[in-house]
């Protein structure tokens, strides 16, 4: 199996309380990793807006703001008194989760999403943690939603959307986890990274691998000679074997079939249920196709606010 722990995690962060949150959560869970001790940077993007709040900052005339080195020292100073502070603040949460590991502290200008798409391809991340706004799946598509425009324009890292849970101090923040299947190499990947996680996570409590069969699709299938509900319990064993194979306790894994729509009932079992992470495979659609087509990554991440939701990306 291919490794899918954290050498390299990047966590892009400014001052709201959704960073904080997500910067807890990235702490709680590399601490519970054994034997891993990896690689963490904090990630902070000057935008437009932070340029803003500099010129106010400051008593400035038309005649200083052409002058460079002028505005140059006075952003090194916004810098120094207003984005070092909480990212050394940061870095003791991490610290105070219990993450043993180097942490980084690195900061641009410009746009934030194109930045940390910069940045994870340049310095070759291998997992980004970021914090969510709880925006609309319109609204972020039209504003262009940071992560939104991350998990769509990245591949091959585990983009980790950190969910608006409270997370307990010392205690793993994902003991129950949802992995929905559907067969496809991609949902394989997600199952591959719970294996992982329960491989070298100590805490976690029970992993639900789901299979909806599709109702559109239901009588098509019995046409075909295949029975949908037989080809699910097929997809769930090859799943669990995963697990098995890899030594992890049968007992921590449960299966379950549900048939409906699988975005509706995967999120209606994400709200009825106390699932801390749920991990998805995903395609690879561009933002505008995820929309149209209903992909059930996108519905999971726009509708359910509360679990952290992994995108496995390939």
């Amino acid at each position: 199996m291919k490794k899918c722990f954290f050498e390299k995690i990047l966590l892009p962060v400014d001052r709201s309380e959704h960073s904080r949150r997500a910067v807890n959560f990235a702490g709680l869970l590399l601490s519970k990793m054994e034997n891993i001790l990896p690689e963490v940077t904090l990630f902070h993007v000057i935008t437009g807006q932070h340029l803003s709040e500099i010129l106010k900052s400051i008593h400035l005339k038309e005649k200083d703001i052409k002058d460079y080195e002028f505005f140059k020292k006075s952003k090194e100073k916004y810098i120094k008194e207003f984005i070092e502070p909480f990212l050394n603040e940061y870095a003791e949460i991490l610290k105070e989760a219990g993450f043993k590991g180097e942490i980084k502290q690195e900061i641009e200008e410009g746009d934030a999403g194109n930045k940390i798409i910069e940045i994870t391809k340049e310095q070759k991340f291998s997992a980004i943690m970021m914090s969510r706004r709880g925006m609309s799946e319109i609204k972020s598509l039209i504003l262009g939603g940071v992560s939104n425009k991350v998990i769509c324009s990245l591949k091959n890292q585990n983009i980790y959307i950190v969910g608006q849970k409270i997370y307990e101090e010392n205690h793993c923040p994902v003991p129950y986890i949802l992995i929905p299947v559907d067969g496809s190499e991609y949902s394989m990947k997600a199952v591959e990274h719970g294996a992982c996680l329960a491989k070298f996570v100590k805490g976690i409590k029970k992993i639900t691998i789901l299979r909806v069969v599709n109702i559109s699709l239901y009588l098509e299938r019995i046409r075909q000679g295949i029975d949908p509900e037989e080809e699910a319990k097929d997809i769930l064993i090859k799943a669990q074997n995963v697990f098995l194979k890899e030594g992890i306790s049968p007992e921590l894994i449960k299966t379950k079939i549900l048939v409906g729509l699988p975005a509706e009932e995967i999120v209606r079992d994400i709200q009825e249920h106390n699932y801390n992470l749920v991990i998805m495979g995903r395609k690879g659609r561009s933002a505008l196709k995820s929309l149209i087509f209903g992909g059930v990554s996108s519905a999971v991440i726009n509708r359910c606010l509360e679990p952290t939701v992994a995108i496995i990306n390939m």
